[in-house]
């Protein structure tokens, strides 16, 4: 059980460094299923942990000029007093609504990384209009303490959409809000959670060493296949912790049954499919994201 968790943690801070987000949807499910932590324990210590590994990916993407910080504190500090608030709230929330609301938010999640950022590549570089900047943070910020989300794939498609940040800045400055509401939304949950701080260690040591790993792949692989592919994966995590809600009456009804196999079989070649389509419709000469075309020699 420790050699999945260390893996799971290595893929938690990969995600952080590679897409500037991911880490609490896969902590959070990691620490409930794996690690056998109660949800309200677990969402307290995926913040610490995504907070400390944010903050680690934010000194190497800095080095290598990848932070807006105009815009990401900005964002940061309007998401910090919505992330304390959501974790005060979530005191009073009961566990199970609250992995429900998580499960949902993982496949609303995946849904828009599979579609991408359409229009991002005309988009001019420019700073985001600071109250928009401030009612986003809010926003994002609540969600990330309620649920214990730190809100990367909230900030990452907002930053390059309506910034017009290129894919690698948007990663690198979604770092930086990720770990100041990280930060505030545990701060909200220690007054009624407590943290197994050996299990923290582990786990936030191995996911640093994955962050590392990730920051240095960013830009030297296909972002858009990545973020479908972990869209999809995300889609599935949702959809099982969605599922692990279920009475277990209806849930065993579910697996059991013929239709449920056949439905999966379905989607699974439709998605593949799609996939292919998508794949034969790229063209090699075509880059990712904002710049000119790259030229066949």
């Amino acid at each position: 059980m420790i050699a999945l968790v260390v893996a799971a943690s290595l893929l938690i801070g990969a995600s952080l460094g590679v897409l500037g987000g991911g880490g609490s949807i896969l902590t959070v499910p990691m620490l409930v299923y794996l690690a056998g932590t109660q949800t309200k324990e677990a969402i307290a210590t995926s913040l610490f942990v995504v907070g400390v590994t944010s903050a680690a990916g934010v000194v190497t993407h800095a080095r290598a000029g990848r932070i807006r910080w105009r815009t990401g504190l900005l964002f940061g500090l309007a998401g910090m007093a919505g992330a304390h608030a959501g974790g005060r709230l979530a005191e009073s929330v009961p566990g199970t609504v609250l992995l429900i609301a998580f499960a949902l938010m993982m496949i609303a999640t995946a849904g828009a990384m599979i579609r991408g950022r359409r229009g991002e590549r005309k988009q001019p570089h420019r700073e985001l209009p600071v109250l928009h900047v401030l009612s986003e943070g809010v926003v994002v910020g609540f969600v990330t303490g309620l649920v214990g989300a730190g809100g990367g794939f909230l900030v990452v498609p907002a930053l390059a959409l309506l910034g017009g940040l290129p894919m690698t800045v948007a990663v690198g400055t979604s770092l930086l809000v990720i770990a100041m509401n990280s930060f505030a939304g545990l701060a909200g949950h220690l007054t009624g959670a407590r943290i197994d701080w050996g299990l923290a260690a582990l786990v936030t040591a191995t996911a640093v060493v994955g962050s590392q790993l990730g920051c240095r792949l960013t830009g030297r692989i296909p972002q858009d296949a990545l973020r479908r592919s972990f869209g999809w994966f995300v889609a599935v995590m949702g959809v099982f912790v969605l599922g692990g809600q279920l009475p277990p009456g209806l849930r065993h009804t579910l697996l059991t049954s013929p239709w449920t196999w056949a439905f999966g079989a379905a989607a699974g070649i439709a998605v593949s499919w799609s996939m292919l389509r998508r794949t034969e419709r790229s063209t090699p000469g075509r880059a990712d994201g904002p710049g000119p075309p790259r030229t066949l020699e």
